[in-house]
């Protein structure tokens, strides 16, 4: 077994114990943007707004190295992904016999203490591009199995105490990865299936995919192409996809390439697709943030949040101009929004904040600023406060709702891409150095 070094921080043992005991364990975050695919823990309560690299402080455990990768819980197990420290700066290290040495790992941690439960190498040849790495894509868990796609494409299932169930190299199988800025999207699952989009194109003439998997053993279900006419680096997206249910029926929302996709669970065919995303046909027109989806309608942000897209799912071929509910320029480029179905809370790379009625897309407000900074985490919406965490991990705390309001500004002083996430009455946030544990003393 592979043991941390955890630090503990700042009370005495018999307050610790009590405060594990009262700590409760029931609610999960089973998957990058949480239990209701859209960034909010309903669940959580009596969160801390303040803290330090001591104040609020439950533990803190050192990780191998940074990564965009959120922290993903199922009762008292975390599992996070991580790069090994020291890859180089372009490229992964080669050694003498062309054996790639960067390793990438998965790791379950001990959500009572901060200890390593168990380190997997699931992958090397780490690589860089820019602000992520090959660790990037988060972990996905339905609390009896576990499981990752590197930005190699090693696709594994493990079991929740580290055991090896399958394990797949998508790029042996389906051809290379030719994003710009490497391969960042994670899995969804669902209903007993995990779906995933490769959608390329600015370094590689391969057509972009979408395909189903089967999570007990990893066989592909179906595989589809999902063609478009966007050029160079448009082709390219980072996203996740989403389910949204129309007429009772779910369907699968795919977004990039410079639309908005819908497919049918059973066989990934193409039922609808909307454009306008790519008012310019700028041949740059790379998007990162996801989309969201309330009821039957889903947002999406397209490259620099401009536009930004409500509409109605569903229909047949293109809907294009038939299903937008409103269009306008309040979105995000890297961060995705979250929501409490009423309002949708935008965080900007920049660091402004805008809150829009998802029904009428009206800014509620629009362009305030919170802690300076470079955003690229995704905000985290949970007991009436949304969590918004830059790039020196600083996390601004702002009311939630339609009127603004700083609640703090929390600052580790630490290199920070991923976004922070709630369970229970705790805070998880991954820095480059540490993952920490925030909980009211």
């Amino acid at each position: 077994m592979y043991l941390s070094k955890t630090i503990s921080i700042s009370f005495s043992a018999a307050a610790c114990l009590a405060v594990l005991l009262t700590a409760p364990l029931d609610a999960n975050w089973p998957q990058w943007r949480g239990p209701l695919f859209n960034g909010a823990s309903p669940n959580a309560k009596d969160l801390p707004v303040k803290w330090s690299e001591t104040e609020n402080v439950l533990w803190r455990t050192k990780l191998p190295s940074w990564s965009a990768a959120t922290p993903i819980i199922w009762n008292d197990i975390i599992f996070i992904t991580s790069a090994e420290e020291g890859f180089a700066a372009l490229g992964s290290r080669q050694g003498a016999d062309g054996s790639a040495h960067d390793k990438i790992f998965l790791m379950a941690v001990g959500r009572k203490d901060g200890k390593v439960l168990w380190r997997n190498q699931i992958d090397s040849g780490n690589r860089l591009f820019r602000k992520q790495n090959s660790a990037s894509p988060s972990p996905i868990t339905d609390g009896k199995h576990v499981w990752i796609m590197t930005g190699n494409g090693k696709f594994a299932c493990f079991t929740m105490d580290g055991k090896e169930v399958w394990k797949r190299d998508i790029q042996a199988e389906y051809g290379k990865f030719g994003l710009n800025h490497g391969y960042a999207s994670t899995p969804l699952l669902h209903k007993g299936k995990l779906y995933v989009q490769v959608l390329h194109g600015m370094k590689t003439k391969d057509p972009s995919y979408v395909f189903a998997v089967e999570p007990a053993t990893g066989k592909t279900i179906w595989k589809v192409e999902r063609p478009t006419d966007a050029v160079v680096e448009s082709p390219d997206n980072y996203a996740t996809p989403q389910i949204v249910t129309v007429k009772g029926e779910e369907q699968l929302v795919i977004s990039g390439a410079d639309y908005a996709t819908g497919h049918a669970l059973a066989n990934g065919k193409e039922l609808w697709r909307l454009g306008g995303f790519n008012p310019r046909n700028n041949p740059m027109n790379r998007t990162i943030a996801s989309s969201l989806v309330i009821g039957e309608n889903v947002y999406t942000p397209s490259t620099r949040g401009r536009p930004f897209i409500g509409f109605r799912a569903g229909g047949s071929g293109s809907i294009t101009g038939k299903n937008e509910i409103w269009t306008n320029n309040l979105g995000s480029d890297v961060p995705t929004p979250t929501t409490d179905g009423t309002y949708i809370y935008v965080l900007v790379d920049n660091g402004v904040m805008h809150c829009v009625e998802a029904a009428t897309g009206k800014a509620m407000y629009e362009g305030q600023r919170i802690e300076l900074g470079t955003y690229s985490a995704s905000p985290l919406l949970a007991d009436g406060k949304i969590y918004a965490t830059n790039e020196d991990g600083n996390t601004t705390v702002i009311k939630a709702g339609p009127k603004f309001e700083i609640l703090s500004v929390n600052k580790l002083d630490n290199h920070t891409l991923a976004s922070p996430v709630a369970v229970g009455n705790q805070i998880f946030l991954r820095t480059a150095d540490y993952l920490y544990c925030f909980q009211k003393k």
